[in-house]
Parts: structure tokens; sequence; C-alpha cells
């Protein structure tokens, strides 16, 4: 089974929720799954050799949460090759800001683990709040999507 560490970002706890609702049912699965709400950058490059799943929420001008940017910005200076690294990204936002900014927390962060030359394990999750009240309904279903492709890989 996969090793999964879930690094989360998220202002109102909105994220937290649905990284913690993605972990309980990882685990259900039977795969370790540890959240990181608070995320450094030696717990993310802990999971080189494993999976990383980004959820994130989007704040201000499509950016991401002030809990997360140490992590990111952490790892674009430091650059590590993620080669053996799968990824994946849940982004949350609300498209009545634009589409520049819409889930930008997300874009950005998976842009990052390309660049780090990470492989992606699905395509990145944008939930929209303006259609979606409770991300699970739209994140669940995803995940069970992520589960059987870790199933492949592992």
């Amino acid at each position: 089974m996969a090793k999964v560490g879930i690094f989360v970002g998220t202002m109102y706890g909105t994220a937290q929720g649905l990284a913690e609702a993605f972990a309980s049912a990882l685990q259900q699965e039977g795969h370790q799954a540890e959240v990181f709400d608070n995320p450094q950058f030696d717990d993310f490059v802990a999971y080189q050799n494993d999976i990383a799943m980004i959820v994130t929420s989007t704040t201000g001008q499509g950016e991401l949460p002030d809990g997360l940017v140490p992590l990111y910005e952490e790892l674009r200076s430091r650059f590590p090759l993620l080669t053996n690294m799968h990824y994946a990204v849940a982004a949350l936002g609300d498209s009545s800001y634009g589409d520049h900014r819409f889930c930008g927390g997300g874009r950005l962060f998976d842009t990052l683990m390309l660049e780090l030359t990470a492989t992606p394990l699905h395509d990145r999750l944008d939930v929209d709040a303006c259609e979606t009240f409770e991300p699970e309904e739209a994140g669940l279903p995803w995940l069970k999507s992520v589960v059987e492709k870790l199933a492949v890989i592992s």
C-alpha cells in the first residue's frame, strides 16, 4: 500500500477538513496517510519516494494561504528534484473572483511540482465554492480515482 503525505494550506479550515476526509478515506483503503497542517520542507521531501497530496485553498489575488507559503518558497529556492515522487493537487477556489485567480493556490503548487520533476498521479481537482458548498462532494469521487491509480503504482 502507498504512503501518502497530505500537505495543507488553509485560511478558514475548509481545506483542512477536506485533507482530513482524504486521510480517513485513504486509511480505510489500507494506505498510510498523514496530514501536515503546518508543512515543513523536511516533512515534504521525506515523501520524495512516495506520494504527496497538496490540498490548498486560494487567497488574495490567486495566492497560497500563509501556512503553505514557507514550504512553497523553500521548495522554489532549494529546488530539490523529486523525480521519484508522485503527487496530486486538490485546489479550492471561488470562480466569482475571475479565471486568473480561480484555484490559483493549487495551480501555483501544481506548476512547481512539475518543475521539480515530480510525476502527477491525477489531474488537479479544482473545487469551486460557487458550485460546491461541501468540498467533499467533489473531492471524494476524485480521491476514488486517485486510489485506483495508487493501486497501479504501489
